[in-house]
């Protein structure tokens, strides 16, 4: 089995790269999966139904998010209309709308299952991401692939979670910094990881932001409003293939970069 996850898409800059990149990130990886983070799709902050059903139509499967999902007041809607649609299992009260997990099967029989959680470092308060992992895991059942999307600030805490769940999940991905690392490999358990899988946008801006913005942020204290930045476009994320019994067999970072 492949799997394309793609990293933070931000703004309208994010959604153009998506649409220019993935013909040619479909053709080269044939993945059997498509999965991206999608928190960031609709202005930088939130998804509206409009832009899911817009990341539906480029070819993605599975929208996982992050904190920022929660910016829109539409966004239980979203999630109570939009099964595609994850939001990080362990924030918010526990009968929130939407899930953090779920098991996708397509029509040919293949089946995935992907958890979405959120860190507790420098983030909005969560709860443990390592007991839900737990719950979630016993919850979500076996035979099949499991991916996380593990949406954290701090590398230490993306980190003791791969090495808590090595060899209990096919991969897990981190997401929210919105830049790209170099440290994804395999361990011994089987398990895919990366702590960042990078982000779709510009590549030019400060994260995503109109970089004038961000650094008069840091000069004076405060800020305008965030604006994508525009220019130049990138892409980032893994390409992860997955044996028969589920274990990584390999794992792919990718970037492309466009004028």
């Amino acid at each position: 089995m492949k799997i394309l996850i793609i990293g933070d898409i931000y703004g309208k800059t994010g959604r153009d790269a998506l649409t220019e990149f993935m013909p040619i990130l479909q053709k080269k990886y044939q993945p059997d999966w498509v999965i991206a983070n999608g928190e960031n799709v609709t202005a930088g902050n939130g998804l509206s139904a409009r832009h899911a059903k817009f990341l539906k139509e480029q070819g993605i499967d599975i929208i996982t998010t992050g904190n920022h999902l929660f910016s829109r007041l539409d966004w239980p809607e979203l999630l109570t209309k939009d099964e595609a649609v994850l939001r990080p299992h362990n924030i918010g009260p526990t009968d929130a709308s939407g899930s953090g997990y779920r098991v996708f099967k397509k029509s040919n029989g293949m089946i995935l299952g992907v958890i979405n959680l959120a860190g507790r470092v420098f983030m909005e308060k969560a709860r443990c991401p390592f007991r839900s992992a737990d719950n979630l895991i016993s919850l979500i059942g076996e035979g099949f692939p499991v991916i996380i999307d593990f949406h954290a600030e701090a590398t230490s805490e993306k980190q003791a979670l791969f090495w808590y769940l090595d060899g209990r999940v096919s991969a897990i991905v981190g997401t929210h910094t919105h830049v790209q690392t170099s440290d994804e490999r395999i361990l011994p358990g089987g398990t895919a990881v990366i702590s960042d899988l990078g982000m779709t946008g510009s590549r030019d801006g400060v994260l995503g932001v109109d970089r004038e913005t961000v650094i008069g942020r840091f000069l004076n204290g405060y800020s305008d409003k965030f604006l994508c930045s525009t220019g130049a476009k990138k892409i980032e994320g893994v390409s992860i293939t997955l044996g028969l019994s589920g274990r990584a067999e390999n794992i792919e970072r990718f970037r492309l970069e466009s004028q």
